[in-house]
């Protein structure tokens, strides 16, 4: 693969680590839910952006199928249309897979704008499905949510490749 000048070559990922920040992130978005701020339309939905930086670093291994489980698992917990969120982050996951190759060129800043609109993408096939079985809009605060996304997009890219940039073995005398 061409890489970018100053990149580093990565090491493969941890498929348990993989796993294990998919199933975190849930977590945290149902602790969102629940405790925080319930579900307040400006909230940022951190198992989309993880959802998102695993299917485009990972595509084979994180792709359409696990992001409908994951959103059938955040319609059970939210009680609301049964998949509503799985066809957002079906979605999402289809439009990251498309974009992958290309999202790959761009540093982190470039990055966020560019999966800005996947983000907004995504809130806007919920706020349609909820609103042709006559939900109520939530406000234009909704609008804050993708914004809110794509400015956490550079964070949580450089936390889940944190491992990966490790060494394997260090050596002082090897230039990698």
């Amino acid at each position: 693969m061409i890489m970018r000048p100053g990149q580093r070559l990565l090491m493969p990922v941890n498929p348990t680590f993989l796993w294990l920040t998919l199933l975190l992130a849930l977590f945290a978005n149902m602790l969102t839910n629940m405790l925080l701020w319930g579900r307040a339309a400006w909230a940022p939905d951190v198992l989309s952006i993880v959802l998102v930086f695993w299917t485009v670093h990972q595509t084979l291994r994180v792709g359409m199928a696990a992001a409908f489980v994951a959103g059938l698992l955040m319609d059970v917990h939210q009680g609301g249309l049964l998949g509503q969120h799985a066809m957002a982050y079906t979605a999402l996951s289809y439009f990251a897979i498309m974009a992958h190759r290309r999202l790959l060129w761009f540093t982190l800043p470039d990055q966020a704008v560019q999966v800005f609109p996947l983000f907004a993408l995504a809130h806007a096939v919920e706020l349609v499905l909820n609103a042709s079985i006559g939900g109520a809009f939530p406000g234009w605060s909704v609008v804050l949510a993708p914004v809110a996304e794509a400015l956490l997009w550079p964070v949580v890219s450089w936390m889940l490749l944190a491992p990966q940039r490790r060494a394997p073995d260090p050596d002082e005398n090897r230039p990698l």
